[in-house]
């Protein structure tokens, strides 16, 4: 006979609440039926494309061919990167005519300063990277900080919102002041690859190195672009004496 599975207080307590106010999709606030797909609609979950092997080694670059195994791209062969391995949950079109459900919510999270998708964005990452946070056995994460004024403009920072909930899930400590911004960068949205590195060229620096030396960090974004914030986050950290920096982001936009 198989045993009877009671469902706990939380559970009960969540069936309550979501009859009462059912849970609407992040992205298109469309409801959300059932609680398999806990965070977005039937509708925008398929198009959400999460990162899967086969991908880079080293960026963490997804490979169009899903037959293949994981190996270093043509990318990091030519100029390998500041940190030992990066990693995203999923990825979107890189082309922003293009609609896309999780650059949606992304950015209504950083723009629209809907403060509280940090929590759920920051439980997927967690839930969802656990392959690479069990093997990158970082001892403490470090989100990529924003400079005072753009800080004070958006009232938060979206990496330390998504750094926190995979702090907690995982019991590592959060740095957010080791390493800082001290130059007010112009947007890389627009800019060519080669611009984006020199646009972050000396944007960051340490308040102090004792914090990170001999270290293995996770370092925690949004979105992995082009690389280049990340690039330069590691190369500030690796001369402070941090022994490994891995990356992790919420998405990575591709071609």
């Amino acid at each position: 006979m198989k045993p009877q599975c009671h469902p706990s207080f939380a559970e009960r307590l969540d069936s309550l609440v979501d009859w009462l106010y059912p849970p609407r999709c992040r992205a298109c606030s469309e409801s959300i039926q059932g609680r398999d797909r806990e965070y977005f609609c039937s509708t925008c979950w398929p198009q959400i494309q999460l990162v899967a092997h086969p991908f880079c080694t080293i960026c963490g670059r997804p490979f169009p061919d899903s037959s293949g195994d994981d190996h270093v791209c043509g990318v990091c062969l030519a100029r390998n990167p500041q940190y030992a391995r990066a990693h995203s949950w999923a990825c979107y079109p890189r082309e922003e005519a293009t609609e896309h459900p999780l650059r949606q919510v992304i950015q209504k999270f950083k723009y629209g300063r809907k403060v509280a998708l940090g929590k759920p964005l920051g439980r997927l990452m967690a839930r969802g990277c656990e392959e690479f946070l069990l093997t990158c056995k970082a001892e403490t994460i470090i989100p990529v900080p924003l400079h005072p004024r753009r800080l004070r403009w958006r009232g938060f920072n979206q990496s330390v919102l998504l750094a926190r909930q995979i702090g907690r899930a995982y019991n590592l400590p959060l740095d957010c002041f080791t390493l800082f911004r001290k130059m007010d960068t112009p947007p890389q949205t627009q800019l060519p690859e080669e611009d984006r590195r020199k646009n972050m060229r000396g944007a960051f620096a340490l308040s102090g190195k004792t914090a990170v030396k001999g270290k293995c960090l996770l370092l925690v974004d949004d979105v992995y672009t082009s690389g280049a914030t990340v690039n330069e986050c590691s190369r500030v950290l690796k001369q402070g004496g941090a022994r490994e920096v891995f990356v992790l982001t919420l998405a990575r936009a591709v071609y």
